[in-house]
């Protein structure tokens, strides 16, 4: 599982012209899920982002949490996380995770960030055509991957 975590002071989804979910302050984690992803995986990446110190303290430095400033967050799928680049210039989803395995998993993550921090979270639509947009704070852009946990 692969999450772009990006510190903003807005963000929203828009899907036919329509605005779908909007947030101030907070995180806006755009989500990949590959085939060989758990619920283990989501719940490890939801702990790291809940607990990711990237918000500034009374003294400008990078020192508190998303519950801390009392932020939100918005919660994209996108498949395109994994990519395969390395032949040719068409890339290749092969590694990503059909609807039928990345939906549940996706609705895992979204239920266990709720858990984490208390507060509603604030979605796309999963395979939807979508137009994100965000002023992204800083900028400050995490990327995680759960395969990298070491």
């Amino acid at each position: 599982m692969r999450a772009v975590i990006q510190r903003v002071s807005t963000a929203s989804v828009t899907i036919h012209g329509e605005m779908k979910s909007a947030i101030g302050q907070g995180f806006m984690v755009l989500l990949g899920i590959e085939t060989a992803d758990t619920q283990e995986d989501a719940e490890w990446l939801c702990n790291k982002i809940a607990q990711l110190r990237v918000f500034s303290d009374e003294a400008g430095l990078m020192n508190k949490s998303i519950a801390d400033i009392d932020g939100e967050v918005l919660v994209v799928s996108q498949f395109t996380l994994h990519a395969s680049y390395k032949k040719g210039n068409r890339p290749s989803f092969i590694k990503a995770a059909r609807p039928e395995q990345a939906i549940p998993l996706y609705e895992h993550f979204i239920s266990y960030m709720l858990q984490l921090t208390g507060k509603p979270v604030a979605t796309g639509t999963f395979g939807a055509d979508m137009k994100v947009a965000l002023v992204n704070d800083g900028p400050v852009t995490i990327v995680m991957d759960t395969k990298n946990k070491e």
